[in-house]
């Protein structure tokens, strides 16, 4: 399955908010993504708010606010760095951490419209 959600770690990529391009902010396109990827409390505290199990920083509301949109438009908006981060956090969730990942699935693609659009 391809990256169905790609748009749920655009946070991790840095996505806060739509530029007036029409595209999400790219000023957090620097973040680094393997050093999130490795520390599990930053991690787990993502993927806490998009669950609504813990408290989120400004970006993971922002995140949490921009999903649908992202869903809806393919993440049209995002930018390159976003999309190959975003893909980079998925790959690494779907091998390292599965139940997290199927959680978040659930809860954003219910009906798996956005997870058959990138099944090969």
């Amino acid at each position: 399955m391809k990256a169905s959600l790609a748009i749920v770690f655009c946070v991790v990529a840095g996505l806060a908010a739509a530029a007036p391009d029409n595209k999400y902010t790219s000023k957090f396109d620097n973040v680094n993504v393997d050093e999130v990827l490795g520390n599990d409390r930053v991690l787990n505290n993502y993927l806490k708010c998009l669950m609504e199990k813990g408290p989120c920083t400004p970006e993971g509301r922002e995140l949490k606010r921009l999903l649908p949109d992202a869903l809806q438009s393919d993440c049209s908006k995002c930018t390159d760095v976003q999309r190959r981060n975003s893909e980079k956090v998925i790959n690494f969730l779907r091998a390292h951490r599965a139940g997290e990942w199927n959680l978040l699935l659930k809860k954003y693609d219910p009906n798996g419209v956005y997870r058959a659009k990138h099944a090969h």
